[in-house]
């Protein structure tokens, strides 16, 4: 399941400062294990430019720089329910087969809703996450093929069965077709797995004029409109969707639009016992 542990520093409401540097010495800090079902992304507000046609400038940002805030280091400001300041950190303790991500795009005041038109590039494949997850137990090192060639039959059987191939030992007849057969499997495809990398399934977009929702400037949920791209596995190919109008697309343009909701497959949940899931009334 996917969790994430935030540490937050809680010091007296408008003690900003002091949480800031971290001089308050009665600072106190909690951590917290939670689930999470998507993680929001905060993007950062940047001005808009007009170029020499008058045209305006869209600026962008890397998604690796939006999220930082989950890697262990950086801390976000927040208020809780009790009108305390914090200051919280979160650290990403394991990864679900497939990952949410909410680019929290929309922002409502008291007088106005604005949006943020900030494009957030990101890889469709092989988006790497490992620097992100910190697993209590460490992360899971394959064993070498030393080690596997080492092994009896029924430690064979149940490192397959570990990763969840337990077909390839229902397979092999003889001995020696098991231990090639999981060499194989231990080269070749266990690093993919074990690797935290993630391609690109479907997005949603809002897309709009770019002044449109910025300083009160009409409300961008009436004035845009959505779009979701979906990839069909079966053919690798990207569909563009609008109510019932669907085209196909290239990824490359998937990569540079207006997203807020990023849905990604985990290159190795083709192989993820979905069982323990349910067990555990976790909902995906």
């Amino acid at each position: 399941k996917g969790r994430e542990v935030s540490a937050d520093k809680e010091a007296k409401k408008g003690d900003t400062q002091a949480i800031i540097s971290g001089e308050d010495t009665s600072m106190e800090e909690v951590t917290v294990d939670t689930n999470f079902l998507q993680l929001t992304l905060d993007i950062p507000e940047k001005p808009l430019f007009r170029d020499d046609d008058g045209g305006l400038v869209i600026p962008q940002e890397p998604l690796v720089t939006v999220m930082k805030k989950f890697d262990g280091i950086s801390f976000s400001d927040a208020i809780n329910k009790s009108g305390i300041a914090q200051r919280k950190r979160y650290r990403l303790l394991e990864l679900p087969p497939y990952l949410i991500l909410h680019l929290a795009r929309f922002k409502t005041n008291n007088y106005s809703r604005e949006k943020n038109p900030t494009i957030v590039a990101f890889p469709v494949k092989n988006l790497d996450l490992g620097s992100y997850t910190f697993p209590k137990n460490g992360k899971k090192q394959p064993p070498s093929e030393a080690d596997v060639r080492s092994m009896n039959v029924k430690e064979l059987q149940a490192l397959l069965k570990e990763f969840g191939r337990p077909d390839i030992a229902a397979s092999a007849i003889e001995k020696s077709d098991l231990v090639e057969a999981t060499v194989d499997f231990v080269c070749k495809s266990l690093p993919d797995l074990l690797a935290d990398k993630y391609d690109l399934v479907a997005n949603i977009t809002h897309d709009s004029p770019a002044d449109v929702g910025r300083e009160g400037k009409h409300d961008p949920l009436q004035e845009g409109s959505y779009k979701c791209f979906v990839h069909h596995n079966a053919t690798n190919q990207w569909y563009e969707i609008q109510d019932l109008h669907v085209q196909e697309t290239m990824p490359q343009l998937i990569g540079v639009s207006e997203s807020y909701l990023l849905i990604f497959e985990r290159k190795s949940a083709q192989h993820v016992d979905f069982s323990k899931y349910i067990s555990e009334g976790v909902s995906r």
